[in-house]
């Protein structure tokens, strides 16, 4: 027998949650992480933030990775150099799901490729955050420093 879908019977099921995905590279050099400067982006402008950006379609998290630091910062990154660290499930922009990466080796040196974006790029210890960051962001740093691959933000 066929099930008769009506608007009544529709509105009735919970609709499935859409999420974004983003990926956010932890650049480390000995104890040191790599952050840009963030401005003229409309959301947070002035904060520190890692190299990162948004899943496209058809791309898996560690393409994305290698992509968006490549445009970023002009690395390139070897799939095999790239090292889950943390996945958050945050809740801004009606859901998101943020895979932080590390990479320890890389090829070329760190150059700001998006100035009308990034004021600048500073590397600063692991355990010396910069003071004005993106929160998310800091509470990921957190729990990755001590262990923890996964977290719930802003929920």
């Amino acid at each position: 027998m066929t099930e008769i879908i009506t608007p009544q019977t529709a509105s009735s099921k919970p609709q499935r949650h859409k999420v974004t995905g983003d990926v956010h590279l932890v650049l480390r050099r000995g104890s040191e992480v790599l952050f840009g400067q963030r401005q003229n982006t409309g959301f947070e402008d002035g904060a520190w933030h890692l190299p990162s950006g948004h899943l496209e379609a058809d791309e898996s998290v560690v393409d994305a990775l290698i992509r968006e630091a490549e445009e970023e910062i002009g690395i390139t990154i070897a799939p095999g150099d790239v090292h889950f660290s943390h996945i958050m499930h945050n809740s801004s922009s009606g859901g998101r799901m943020a895979f932080f990466f590390t990479v320890r080796t890389w090829q070329d040196e760190p150059t700001n490729r998006e100035p009308e974006k990034c004021s600048a790029l500073e590397w600063f210890a692991a355990d010396a955050l910069p003071d004005h960051m993106i929160d998310y962001c800091r509470v990921a740093m957190e729990h990755t420093a001590h262990g923890r691959s996964f977290s719930v933000y802003g929920w």
